[in-house]
């Protein structure tokens, strides 16, 4: 099974637990004391950036029969989608800029540039994801319901066509955000008798008619003689977006030492538990400025999990104090580079694609998926074991470094 008791799983007691969530709260404080006008102007600019961009490729693929016009034109409405999507729409659906009290840049007022309407994605995502995140069976996220990502789930026949699956989950990411977000909404309608699954099901169609009709109707018509090339360039600005938007929420969610949750964990879990979740079942990979911010900060998805309403231009410096954390509490901290992050998600997709017969670890002791017993099976390390050398506690971070050491 997946961690059933986060305690045990850490090497922490009850109290290093409290005293972790204590000082976590110390740093929202901080930035929350510290939000002012210089991220109101961050967020302000970003938004121009990304207008000047949009209406600049828009403007360019009027000449798109040309190719040099084409290419640019689809490389600015690529990289405006991709800045929409990643570092404004989710973000400021996050609720990380409503402090401004800016009907422009709020959680309430603002729709993204995204099949799905907004109010669905922030039921399924605001909400289930982010309390709930990886506990298998609650957390819809893990594997969108389409992709088997832990051996918790049984195998069915169907998971043969993962591999398959996944590459039409990419390169249609918006729409399977979409169709995701409403069957979660509809569930949690379903659950209160359904009243509302018509209005879901209106709410969806219409936007998704709204931007089918833009990005593949209205431009390409308004350029006129070059609407094939319009057409063409507006499917790979999309497809472009899809690709990275994907790529980022994979490196983010699957990696190896993301780990999976149980029911039980959950039941009782307190509010310094469910931090510890979060740093525990997230990862990062390894972003210059430029790559952080096309991700929409999400490189730092760790921090994110930890404060989702906090601006996304607080994450980095918000990185460094985490990291310290996970030292002084001798925790993981989770992450490597982009391409390092996305291959160990691709290889879990492949793998659980096989019956469980062809693995040969197990839920409580698989590279993608572990539990508590993985450390009992191995005669563990005693949770309270103090280093002789330094005088400090171990914790998990030392726990699997000695655990791989004695499987060597």
């Amino acid at each position: 099974m997946a961690i059933t008791d986060i305690k045990e799983f850490s090497h922490l007691t009850e109290a290093d637990i409290e005293a972790l969530g204590r000082e976590l709260d110390e740093i929202r404080r901080d930035i929350e004391d510290s939000r002012g006008e210089r991220d109101a102007r961050y967020i302000r600019n970003v938004i121009r950036l990304q207008r000047v961009l949009e209406v600049g490729g828009r403007l360019t693929l009027f000449g798109s029969k040309y190719r040099p016009a084409w290419l640019a034109g689809t490389t600015m409405l690529a990289l405006a989608k991709c800045i929409e999507n990643m570092e404004l729409g989710h973000n400021v659906v996050h609720g990380q800029w409503d402090w401004m009290n800016d009907p422009e840049i709020h959680s309430t007022t603002w729709e993204w540039d995204m099949t799905g309407p907004t109010s669905q994605w922030k039921r399924a995502h605001n909400y289930s994801h982010h309390t709930y995140t990886n506990i298998v069976g609650m957390d819809h996220d893990v594997g969108f319901g389409i992709l088997r990502m832990t051996r918790d789930e049984p195998w069915r026949p169907i998971n043969l066509m993962q591999p398959a699956a996944n590459v039409l989950l990419a390169t249609t990411f918006e729409w399977g955000i979409a169709m995701h977000d409403l069957g979660s909404a509809k569930a949690e309608d379903e659950k209160r008798g359904g009243a509302n699954i018509a209005q879901l099901n209106r709410e969806f169609y219409a936007k998704a008619a709204k931007q089918v009709t833009k990005d593949f109707v209205l431009f390409p018509v308004l350029t006129g003689p070059a609407w094939k090339h319009t057409l063409a360039a507006n499917a790979t600005a999309n497809l472009a977006r899809n690709l990275w938007a994907y790529a980022v929420i994979f490196c983010g969610h699957f990696p190896d030492g993301a780990e999976k949750f149980t029911v039980e964990q959950y039941r009782n879990e307190t509010k310094p538990e469910w931090y510890l979740r979060q740093m525990l079942g997230s990862a990062n990979f390894k972003a210059g400025r430029v790559m952080a911010f096309m991700s929409g900060n999400l490189s730092f998805q760790i921090e994110h999990h930890l404060f989702p309403d906090l601006p996304s231009n607080r994450l980095r410096e918000v990185s460094v104090r985490v990291q310290a954390l996970c030292d002084k509490y001798d925790l993981p901290y989770t992450t490597g580079s982009l391409v390092r992050q996305y291959l160990l998600a691709l290889r879990t997709i492949h793998k659980l694609a096989l019956p469980d017969r062809f693995l040969t670890a197990t839920s409580d002791d698989a590279p993608e998926t572990s539990s508590e017993r993985k450390f009992r099976s191995e005669g563990s390390l005693n949770p309270l074991r103090v280093d002789p050398v330094t005088g400090r506690r171990s914790g998990l971070r030392s726990a699997l470094r000695e655990l791989r050491q004695r499987r060597r």
